[in-house]
């Protein structure tokens, strides 16, 4: 089957994301967020995760189907996220999604959230180079991936230790006073501000730390402690500046070991993936240092990089056109997936 035609479910957090995919074309990929329940807790609450992905995953399955002009029928397969992420929100995708495939009787493949993230860039650019490095980064997950066939090979090289970096944009935000989530204001604020202005620690860059392994617990600590020694002196924060500051140390440290894990892995191609992936430093930062290592950059649009079901479609195509087995019929929710298992 050389253009399979799939629907994804993706309800790893606080998206429910349906999305419809033939091939490489995205035709649907409708989505349904809860982020504004979430907002006044400072962070996703999984109990009210969960009862929206019930409440919202019909109708947005019936808003794919009208989007993409087909009917439920025409599909070759299902695809659902089954891990990582938070327990009952992924146990409500994968009982939707086993539910549609054995009504329409199709096969169901049970895929990897992260390596969703790095199989939606093909909808956009086209068949993955293999190998390539991907840099995945969420408000859950900072990793670095070798890329040897992602239909079946997936290798972790680093990982978060603590903090990942949405996590850290989160918690900058909060102590800045900017709204939940952080990415966005920080990245607004920060257009205004001076990157250079203070000197933030960049995190295991010293010569005796991992190579590849991510922590921005040390970061986020720092801009809180600035913050609090300004205010404890009666002076203003300048927010924009320290958004400014913050953004730059993220952007260093996330850039500079993709381009190191390229260079030591023989690899010419770089994904870039995740919802932090839609900061305009990040995108911009990435873009030059790859252009000076030539390096080919690959990062899909901001809609792609945050989380939603043509990712998922994705990764389902690529598995269905590879021949890769379907799941079983008793597929559960893992919620610490590990990236070297694909499909499950």
């Amino acid at each position: 089957m050389s253009e399979p035609l799939v629907i994804g479910f993706e309800t790893s957090c606080d998206e429910t994301g349906v999305g419809i995919v033939r091939g490489h074309t995205l035709l649907a990929d409708a989505l349904a967020t809860s982020m504004a329940e979430h907002e006044r807790f400072g962070g996703v609450v999984p109990e009210i995760a969960s009862r929206a992905h019930l409440e919202a995953m019909v109708p947005t399955v019936h808003r794919a189907l009208a989007d993409a002009g087909i009917s439920a029928s025409d599909v070759d397969a299902v695809a659902v996220t089954s891990g990582p992420g938070l327990t009952g929100a992924l146990l409500v995708g994968v009982a939707a999604a086993k539910a549609y495939a054995l009504a329409l009787d199709k096969p169901l493949y049970g895929v990897n959230h992260l390596a969703a993230h790095v199989a939606v860039d093909e909808l956009q650019h086209g068949p993955l180079a293999e190998p390539s490095i991907a840099m995945l980064v969420s408000g859950g997950h900072s990793s670095l991936l070798l890329v040897p066939d992602l239909a079946q090979e997936v290798q972790s090289l680093g990982r978060t230790i603590d903090d990942a970096a949405g996590e850290a944009f989160d918690k900058v935000a909060r102590v800045l006073g900017l709204p939940f989530p952080g990415g966005p204001p920080i990245d607004r604020a920060a257009r205004d501000g001076d990157p250079g202005a203070i000197a933030f620690p960049r995190g295991l860059t010293g010569p005796r730390d991992p190579a590849y392994d991510f922590s921005f617990s040390g970061l986020k600590t720092a801009v809180a402690r600035w913050i609090e020694a300004r205010e404890r002196a009666g002076e203003p924060v300048p927010v924009a500046d320290v958004a400014a500051s913050f953004q730059e140390a993220v952007a260093d440290v996330l850039t500079a070991k993709a381009v190191r894990a390229c260079r030591d892995h023989g690899v010419d191609h770089l994904v870039l993936g995740g919802g932090v992936a839609a900061n305009s430093r990040l995108r911009a930062l990435a873009e030059e240092r790859c252009a000076a290592a030539g390096i080919v950059l690959r990062v899909p649009s901001p809609k792609l990089c945050t989380d939603n079901g043509a990712m998922v479609a994705a990764l389902g195509s690529r598995l269905v056109a590879a021949g890769v087995a379907p799941s079983e019929p008793d597929l559960g929710a893992d919620s610490s997936l590990p990236i070297d298992v694909v499909s499950r």
